[in-house]
């Protein structure tokens, strides 16, 4: 029996072990070349492109020649004004990659002894990062979408007589949001994920995301009747089956199953307003399922020194009474 990709040596290409005993040049010079990594790793003006540029012997800077523009490894990226360490960065970002279900703040705030404040916007400032790439994907060839709902708990009463049927929609509550996802087929196949208040909302924007000529795969569930003049469409019925007649959104159920398991073993509790962001961010895990730590270490850290000055995240706790 051939062994998991997960359980090779080839799956483990970076160790948290490595990047702290980093000093402080080796870990600079990382972010250098991810960050310039289209000019060789050769640090190049920011602003105007030029490759020309003055360094300081002082100080980990550069100055560009022709606009004269003084930058640094991380300027008008997501890491700008930074406080910590680039190495800590670094070890934020392995820590983040290696935890398949996620990482809680509490959890990522002891490993790296930082304020819980600082590893929250730290983790939200990743999971930006690397959404940019998924919110962009063009779904294709067999396409399979499902939904599940998230939030808007009620707790049962003690006693079996008070308590109430939490299935009817009288009994849901404002705060339930419906989590849809579109998930292409294929060892390549992208995971694009969406918010909605229902199911059926997300029809408009299943159609902006999958291309014309593709084959949709979905439940029997009413929403999604109305794919059915966009695509060729294929339904299966759960109660039945839960793959029949070539139907089957078994892919689109294995994203819903790390979603729960990082809500319910990892944070316990997603609000409603990032709950775009932790989805998103399954996605991306889901389809670097089978990479190398070391790659998906790269492609966050590249994302995150590609991504601009996060409007959302900077100044959050100045912004939000804490």
């Amino acid at each position: 029996m051939a062994q998991h990709f997960l359980l090779t040596a080839a799956a483990r290409t970076l160790s948290l072990k490595a990047i702290f005993r980093m000093s402080d040049d080796e870990a600079h010079d990382m972010f250098t070349a991810i960050r310039f990594a289209d000019n060789g790793g050769a640090a190049f003006c920011p602003r105007c492109q030029c490759t020309a540029v003055y360094t300081y012997a002082a100080r980990r800077i550069w100055k560009c020649k022709a606009c004269n523009h003084q930058f640094s490894v991380t300027s008008g990226t997501i890491f700008a004004s930074r406080k910590l360490a680039i190495r800590d960065y670094l070890a934020a970002t392995a820590i983040f990659v290696n935890a398949v279900k996620g990482i809680s703040a509490l959890q990522l705030g002891r490993d790296l002894d930082v304020q819980y404040k600082t590893a929250f916007v730290l983790a939200h400032k990743l999971r930006e990062a690397t959404a940019k790439e998924q919110s962009e994907a063009q779904l294709s060839g067999i396409v399979e979408v499902d939904g599940a709902y998230f939030g808007g708990h009620i707790k049962q009463e003690n006693q079996k007589a008070d308590r109430r049927d939490r299935r009817l929609a009288s009994e849901q509550t404002g705060k339930r949001q419906s989590v849809v996802v579109a998930r292409e087929r294929g060892e390549t196949g992208r995971t694009l994920p969406f918010v909605v208040a229902k199911e059926a909302d997300a029809v408009a924007l299943i159609r902006q995301a999958v291309a014309v000529g593709s084959v949709v795969h979905a439940d029997e569930a009413r929403g999604w009747d109305r794919l059915h003049a966009y695509y060729d469409v294929m339904r299966i019925n759960h109660s039945v089956a839960f793959s029949k007649d070539g139907a089957c959104t078994n892919q689109a159920e294995s994203y819903f199953s790390r979603l729960r398991r990082a809500e319910l073993g990892q944070h316990h509790h997603i609000s409603g307003k990032y709950l775009l962001a932790y989805a998103v961010e399954m996605a991306w895990r889901e389809d670097g399922r089978r990479m190398p730590n070391g790659s998906l270490h790269q492609a966050a850290t590249a994302a995150a020194l590609a991504h601009p000055v996060s409007r959302q995240w900077k100044g959050y706790w100045q912004r939000v009474a804490s």
